[in-house]
């Protein structure tokens, strides 16, 4: 052994030619252990310079039930009311949470999964930032720690990391066809990074639903925020085509888009159709009142929760992917 470094239980456990599992019983005084395996385990500990942190140890078994839970933007009401909702509904099964926001940073998801991971985390959940996260979830494989993506897929391996998030595509399906339904026919899609998954989920069946109709797509993508979503009112508003409908990337571009509108003199829900994305409490309270894409997120927390308690409790593993439905809120940006 390397002198230099502090001995461990598995260094302890090779000395006295014993398992670990026996080497930690002793050392939690269990009367399951015979007493010259006792003495064993003493005469090695003292041999090696072993010394018990008892305090590290009622740490980490005090950590049992702690789940970490990695947000990519806790900034967007999206994730706020996710992870409120996944927080309480662990609570009600016993699980304690500590919570990180990662700033849309795969540098900083990094280091706080690797923090969680050093504390001892019973599992992760993980609403990841985009970017070169391979190291990140290798981390985790080999920590061997159950973890969820949630709303967002940046690992392709579903059975370690397995990934519940919302239909996307039906939604911007059934939202595209609810404009054309309104008489729009010069349908723009405004809002979210190009190349992002998640954009492209979003944007897919907005582009099969145009494409079955003949009709050709008007795409906006930028940052999902409300600046981008004002700032966009401008250029469709001077579009020569007579741009009369959108679909926002999320109700953040939204409700931008909403206010731009206000201040270019363009009615919302007669002369311009606005639908969002994701239906987040807000929009409801705005005016007109936007409609959007529902995605139950308070509900996916709840069905986070009880999935990660179950995979913990019961040894049950989620499937790989799971989607979550989705519906239209119809509202007065939509003409309902």
């Amino acid at each position: 052994m390397n002198i230099n470094r502090r001995p461990t239980i598995i260094d302890v456990a090779k000395h006295a030619g014993i398992s670990k599992s026996t080497v930690s019983l002793v050392l939690q005084n269990s009367p399951s252990v015979r007493e010259e395996t006792r003495l064993l385990v003493r005469k090695a500990m003292a041999e090696l310079g072993y010394v018990y942190n008892r305090a590290a140890a009622n740490m980490r078994m005090s950590n049992a039930g702690l789940i970490g839970l990695v947000i990519n933007d806790l900034r967007n009401p999206f994730f706020t009311e996710f992870a409120t909702s996944l927080q309480m509904a662990l609570a009600e099964r016993g699980y304690s949470t500590v919570i990180a926001n990662t700033d849309e940073s795969p540098v900083l998801q990094d280091q706080v999964v690797g923090s969680m991971i050093e504390h001892g985390v019973s599992a992760l959940i993980i609403c990841p930032a985009y970017g070169d996260t391979g190291p990140t979830f290798d981390a985790i494989a080999r920590a061997g720690i159950p973890t969820m993506q949630m709303l967002r897929r940046v690992d392709p391996r579903l059975d370690l990391f397995p990934l519940i998030a919302p239909d996307y595509l039906t939604g911007s399906r059934a939202a595209t066809q609810h404009l054309i339904a309104a008489g729009a026919r010069r349908i723009a899609f405004v809002g979210g990074l190009e190349g992002r998954a998640v954009t492209e989920e979003r944007k897919a069946g907005y582009l099969d639903v145009l494409a079955q109709e003949g009709l050709q797509p008007i795409i906006l993508t930028g940052k999902a925020s409300r600046e981008f979503g004002r700032n966009a009112a401008r250029q469709l508003h001077g579009d020569k085509g007579g741009v009369d409908a959108a679909i926002c990337f999320n109700d953040l571009v939204a409700l931008g888009l909403l206010s731009g509108c206000h201040e270019l003199g363009w009615t919302v829900g007669t002369d311009f159709l606005i639908m969002g994305f994701d239906d987040i409490e807000e929009v409801a309270q705005s005016y007109p009142s936007l409609s959007s894409v529902r995605c139950d997120i308070a509900g996916i927390g709840v069905q986070a929760a009880q999935t990660v308690a179950d995979w913990l409790e019961k040894r049950i593993a989620p499937p790989a992917e799971t989607r979550t439905p989705v519906r239209l809120s119809l509202r007065q940006s939509s003409g309902s």
